[in-house]
């Protein structure tokens, strides 16, 4: 909410709402690492393609961002995916592409 309705508003590219996301997250004492490596594996074997999170805050919540008129079953399959090559369970996807923000929290239970 601050980085989108209070300082920045809608029409940057996602890079400039990434920044100033760890800008936000760290001020905010919010531990995260920022374009994580997601490694792909297929019948145990990590494939040469891999994927790439925009954050991983408190080491359990991936969280995604977009710049779109508006968010589609594309972008939330995308980060079920991202839960898949992580194995964490929760994610928040935000697109700040909107005149007022959008989110949708995805929540994965993994088969064992």
């Amino acid at each position: 909410m601050e980085v989108h309705h209070r300082q920045l508003g809608h029409g940057f590219l996602e890079a400039v709402y990434q920044e100033a996301s760890a800008v936000e997250y760290a001020a905010r004492g919010i531990p995260f690492e920022r374009e994580v490596i997601l490694v792909v594996k297929y019948k145990g074997v990590a494939l040469n393609c891999h994927y790439k999170a925009d954050f991983i805050c408190f080491g359990e919540v991936l969280v995604e961002l977009k710049a779109l008129d508006r968010l589609t079953s594309r972008e939330e399959a995308q980060v079920i995916n991202y839960l898949k090559a992580t194995g964490l369970s929760r994610a928040v996807l935000l697109n700040f592409g909107a005149p007022s923000l959008e989110y949708k929290r995805l929540v994965l239970t993994h088969q064992q």
